[in-house]
């Protein structure tokens, strides 16, 4: 009875979190922008650039976005017509929705797909009867609601050029504002999302700025931490506290002898919470850490970037200082102690830390690898914590001997052989396990993929592709977020593109990607970007250390006539050998699991949908030598 309670509660759990394949957005409904009456049963809500749609007769709450039939993220204006019954959503990128009180989705591309130098963003909206009238930097377009179609464009010196425009009501907004900020569409506050660390099945993050170009200093210090559907948002009235600005924060990590003790730092110094509340805030004037040098000027201490922190197994968190003089690496000891571990290997010419010390990671050895992601000096650490020494790579050349100018080096993760992998502008390199350790001297090994094209000719992994963030899941499998080319993931062998998500192809909600986490637990990938977050859930898990008939089961099942997605089987040993049988012992299909977990299709060898029967799943593990067997009932 106990192990089909845990089983139930399992499958109920992996029934939230939706099948193998699915999508998930998980969009800030906050700040409210517009409301639209959409008769007397429905409103449509604008808020933080993300919809939903609010029921006046039974107060339900249904969100838009892309996993739901919406063709973009990020509106800017909404406008209902009464007449053509539709409401009129427009898009950053000038991409146009047209959405009905049942769901119905129409994308209108025609203006977001045309070519041309001219501004075509869409500045205002107005609607008059079953027509909308679009502002643009391109002239007035006239849209058909009904037929949607753009009927007519009028450019400043067309004779028809309208000249008073319908007046936009604000009458909806003022009556139902209200209502509408006392609604929880649920999601997080806030569409920033920077840097992540996944620990104790919750995604914990900060919303730093995003990527390239100068930082934002206007960008408010963020840590939002989402578990199970619910989301937590750090104390926020922090500057009152300290007397300094509290902005950008950019790295955090989470206590392992306790999930709600929390480091962050930032452009203002480093941040300790506890249960979501501040506790202490560390700077110039109470620790080590020193304020930033900018141009041979010291700055005061409103300025001290951590970029970097890490805790160790034993609960000590390594704290990185960049653009500093005198400090980079410290240690903060499980006790409160600080240490400084200060190297020439991470200073300038001038005796100052380079700029940005981030993305630091502790290897399966205990090394501690960390990036400077800037386009002075670029380059991958790694510090021995043993031995208190570092070793500074930064010859990026190849096992062919071609030497790159590499200009931003971004992430680095361990993969489960134990190599090291480094993403760069110029795309992903390997310091190979055998060669960790070794000095700079260490080669950047390049995977080369074969063109099976009848040729000896191969090409490098992702050759050219700017790599921004770097995850390694269950199945040994490594997801590449990149800088404007979206996803990609590739096979354990390195030799198999496996996907390239984009927002073209699939619904990730941007294809430029800050940080990749990954739920070994359940397989959902979180992809951090400049839109906000959204989540994939991928076929692969954290494996089984042993397989047993109490741990390895199969769902859903039983599998109902109207079920067509995967059948998925879990709790499985890393690389286990999967055999389906039918009952007699024929074989219907086999495979290897991608680290804890292995799909099917239903079908048998043929392609074929199999018929109802109950069927044998026989697991072993990759040596063959131990295994367990698991029934699955198909109903048709």
């Amino acid at each position: 009875m106990k192990r089909l309670l845990t089983i139930v509660l399992c499958l109920s759990v992996l029934r939230m979190l939706a099948q193998v394949g699915t999508w998930h957005n998980y969009l800030a409904y906050h700040d409210v922008q517009d409301i639209q009456k959409a008769g007397n049963k429905y409103l449509f809500v604008l808020a933080s650039n993300a919809l939903y749609q609010y029921n006046l007769n039974d107060q339900s709450i249904t969100t838009y976005d892309k996993t739901n039939g919406l063709s973009d993220t990020h509106i800017t204006h909404i406008a209902w017509s009464q007449q053509a019954q539709r409401l009129i959503a427009v898009y950053e990128d000038s991409n146009i929705d047209l959405v009905e009180t049942d769901g119905t989705v129409i994308n209108m591309p025609a203006l977001y797909m045309k070519s041309t130098t001219e501004d075509k963003t869409v500045s205002d909206l107005r609607i008059d009867g079953i027509h909308a009238y679009l502002i643009t930097g391109l002239g007035i377009l006239k849209v058909n609601l009904q037929r949607a179609e753009i009927s007519e464009t009028y450019t400043p010196g067309h004779p028809d050029y309208p000249s008073v425009l319908p007046e936009k009501s604000r009458a909806d907004y003022e009556q139902y504002l209200a209502t509408v900020e006392s609604l929880n569409p649920g999601g997080p506050k806030y569409n920033y999302f920077y840097e992540s660390r996944f620990s104790n099945g919750s995604l914990y993050t900060t919303g730093g700025y995003f990527l390239s170009g100068m930082p934002d200093p206007h960008r408010p210090g963020i840590v939002q931490c989402y578990n199970a559907g619910d989301w937590q948002v750090y104390e926020e009235e922090i500057s009152a506290k300290t007397g300094y600005d509290y902005i950008d924060l950019c790295c955090i990590d989470v206590d392992p002898r306790d999930p709600q003790h929390v480091f962050a730092g930032g452009r203002t110094g480093l941040y300790e919470f506890q249960d979501g509340k501040l506790i202490n805030h560390f700077n110039e004037d109470n620790s080590p850490l020193q304020a930033a040098i900018d141009r041979g000027r010291k700055l005061d201490n409103r300025y001290v970037l951590i970029t970097g922190v890490k805790f160790d197994a034993d609960a000590n968190l390594w704290v990185l200082n960049s653009q500093a003089q005198g400090v980079s690496l410290l240690e903060y000891s499980n006790t409160g102690e600080w240490s400084s571990h200060h190297f020439s290997q991470l200073v300038n010419e001038n005796d100052i830390t380079f700029q940005a010390l981030r993305n630091m990671m502790l290897d399966s050895h205990g090394m501690l690898w960390f990036v400077n992601d800037n386009w002075f000096a670029p380059a991958v650490f790694c510090y021995d914590p043993w031995t208190d020494g570092i070793n500074r790579y930064d010859n990026f050349t190849n096992q062919d001997g071609t030497k790159y100018n590499i200009n931003w080096v971004y992430a680095v993760a361990e993969d489960h052989d134990g190599n090291i992998w480094v993403g760069t502008d110029s795309g992903p390199f390997m310091i190979r396990k055998q060669e960790i350790g070794q000095g700079s001297g260490a080669t950047f090994y390049q995977v080369k993929v074969p063109r099976n094209d009848g040729t000896d000719y191969a090409d490098y992994l992702l050759a050219g592709v700017s790599i921004s963030s770097i995850a390694i899941d269950g199945g040994n499998r490594k997801w590449f977020g990149t800088n404007g080319a979206g996803v990609f993931l590739i096979s354990s062998d390195n030799m198999e593109q496996i996907h390239n998500f984009t927002t073209d192809n699939s619904q990730l909600i941007s294809n430029d990607i800050a940080s990749i986490n990954i739920n070994n637990q359940t397989g959902e990938v979180f992809f951090l970007s400049d839109q906000g977050l959204c989540s994939y859930l991928s076929d692969a898990t954290q494996p089984a250390d042993e397989m047993s008939e109490d741990n390895v089961y199969a769902y859903p099942n039983p599998v109902t006539p109207d079920y067509n997605g995967l059948i998925t089987v879990v709790g499985l040993s890393y690389n286990a050998d999967i055999k389906i049988t039918s009952a007699s012992g024929a074989l219907i299909a086999e495979g290897r699991s991608n680290g804890g977990l292995f799909t099917w299709d239903g079908k048998d060898k043929n392609g074929k949908r199999v018929a109802s029967g109950i069927y044998m799943v026989i697991a072993a593990t990759s040596d063959g030598k131990k295994g367990t067997v698991c029934k699955i009932a198909i109903i048709r």
